[in-house]
């Protein structure tokens, strides 16, 4: 974020300097597109009709690829399966073992898949608008992973009150086990959802807002700006494509670390200690 207001306050300045107009940074709002229902609570939203195709995209590629299983895979066919393979076996089964791994992959796999193409759907041309740099959505997906996980922990521990007993570790002192089971508690249910949301959340906006400055901001130079300054902006242009190339990898990392994170915690549901 420090370097996206850094590069919008540099670019006002240039401007300024051009033609005495002035050049104005892309901000939060951005991300607030009404389709229909103007600033209602109820509003139908860009995002929510980006998740909404997406959801339809993903059901039509998987269930019409796996209708035509070949022994020699079409393209189609091998990117189902490499993306299937790298969760089922990067994440879900290295995460969690061989024994439990099985009946947790379809929430893991429908994460990933889910939660990448609406990343990539911030670089997509016409779209260019990645659904989870709106809060909302991180917070249902995390709301998601959140019930599941404490519902298979309880199960797996033999009840509410067991499962809170096992957030304190054997053999500590009496006088801190009180500390440890606070810890813990605020651990499992506040600090785990809020920075599975906010992590990627935070970085969807981050690198959608500094998209936005680079390529707004070289379009007001080009037109705008004068001889030397036009030359900033084709510089802009041509920044914003490396920055796209860097913000398709961070659209597939935090994907993947999303999906390893919940693993992860229900990995520790499932296992006999915390």
């Amino acid at each position: 974020m420090s370097l996206t207001v850094i590069s919008a306050q540099l670019l006002t300045s240039l401007v300024a300097e051009g033609d005495g107009s002035t050049f104005e940074t892309p901000g939060t709002s951005d991300f607030w597109w009404p389709l229909f229902g103007g600033d209602s609570n109820w509003a139908f939203t860009r995002p929510s009709a980006v998740m909404l195709l997406t959801v339809v995209v993903l059901g039509w590629f998987f269930v019409s690829t796996s209708r035509r299983l070949a022994l020699v895979p079409s393209k189609r066919q091998w990117l189902a399966e490499q993306t299937y393979d790298f969760v089922r076996n990067t994440i879900a089964r290295d995460v969690i073992g061989t024994k439990d791994f099985k009946r947790f992959l379809p929430l893991l796999f429908t994460l990933f898949t889910l939660i990448l193409l609406n990343n990539v759907a911030g670089i997509i041309p016409f779209i260019q608008y990645p659904t989870t740099s709106r809060i909302a959505f991180p917070i249902v997906l995390t709301l998601i992973v959140y019930i599941t996980y404490h519902a298979v922990a309880i199960k797996a521990k033999g009840g509410v009150g067991k499962y809170l007993g096992s957030m304190i570790p054997p053999g500590l002192p009496g006088w801190l086990k009180p500390i440890m089971f606070v810890l813990e508690l605020l651990t499992y249910f506040f600090v785990r959802p809020l920075t599975l949301a906010l992590r990627l959340f935070g970085n969807m906006m981050a690198g959608h807002l500094m998209l936005l400055v680079f390529i707004i901001g070289g379009e007001y130079l080009l037109l705008h700006g004068s001889a030397p300054l036009k030359g900033a902006g084709v510089l802009s242009f041509g920044f914003s494509i490396l920055m796209t190339a860097f913000e398709l990898l961070i659209e597939f990392l935090q994907a993947f670390i999303f999906t390893m994170l919940t693993a992860l915690y229900l990995a520790d549901a499932v296992s006999e200690h915390h």
